[in-house]
């Protein structure tokens, strides 16, 4: 599957941004569907993973309550809302695809497919 993140830009602190992740290929209702984001000079750190259906997810702590993940498998594509948006919440978003199961969500290298990333930049 091949998927295209984007939605970025420049917001204001306590502001808002949507993001998109588009995907190509295969059938996406088959995969779990992860956030990443990555700051310069940091780790990628996990956002949020959504099931196959939508029926579940799973938020990174300093996320939850923020941001909200969801998806429309009809038009594959999966969203991430971000409220409340904070200076340290800049980073190069990424989306990405396929982890073997729930329990290996919040490990970045467990997803085999990527999108290009997006960037987000908070302002104070």
């Amino acid at each position: 599957v091949q998927l295209q993140a984007f939605g970025g830009g420049l917001v204001q602190a306590g502001g808002s941004l949507r993001l998109s992740c588009t995907a190509s290929g295969r059938a996406f209702s088959n995969d779990i569907v992860g956030w990443f984001r990555q700051a310069p000079g940091k780790e990628r750190e996990f956002v949020a993973a959504i099931s196959r259906s939508g029926g579940s997810t799973k938020y990174a702590d300093s996320m939850e309550g923020r941001f909200t993940i969801s998806r429309d498998n009809d038009q594959k594509t999966i969203f991430l809302q971000m409220n409340n948006l904070k200076p340290l919440d800049s980073a190069v978003y990424y989306c990405a695809a396929d982890p073997p199961g729930p329990h290996a969500v919040l490990a970045s290298d467990e997803y085999d497919y990527w999108g290009q990333g997006t960037l987000v930049t908070v302002s104070s």
